[in-house]
């Protein structure tokens, strides 16, 4: 049974910030990739390292030798220990992504009114064990569900 951890407030996480949680004995780190917030469990799968204290970055695309390509600026999370690379708007791992994940919690943005804002998936998504909830607000608080 899931429920809802407090996170801060939305003027509190900034585009580009993280901020890491205890929900319920869970380390969590909630981000906001521009603009939408996605949360990750603080545990790279690699050698069990503190991934999201790791450095928020981007990722080169395939090319030729030489060749740089810069993608996904602000949405990769890098694991500080051996520098693994995982999606935070997935959790998928950027060298491996059909075969390596990291788990994903929903989050949801309670606005003044406390209207709950929340994106559903339908039963039919083709891997819901990976599926994140990408949320924006401008007011309000942000919560994740664990």
């Amino acid at each position: 049974m899931s429920k809802l951890h407090l996170v801060c407030a939305v003027e509190e996480l900034p585009p580009g910030q993280r901020k890491i949680i205890d929900a319920g004995g869970l380390s969590i780190g909630v981000f906001n990739v521009h603009g939408e917030y996605f949360a990750l469990r603080n545990v790279c799968p690699h050698q069990l390292a503190p991934l999201c204290e790791g450095r928020i970055t981007g990722t080169n695309a395939p090319g030729e030798v030489g060749e740089f390509n810069w993608i996904k600026d602000g949405e990769i999370i890098r694991c500080p220990w051996h520098a693994w690379e995982f999606e935070i708007m997935t959790g998928r791992s950027v060298f491996n992504p059909h075969r390596l994940k990291v788990g994903t919690y929903r989050v949801k943005v309670l606005s003044d009114s406390a209207e709950v804002i929340e994106l559903e998936v339908g039963a039919d998504s083709p891997d819901p064990g990976i599926e994140t909830f990408p949320v924006t607000s401008q007011n309000g608080a942000i919560f994740v569900e664990a």
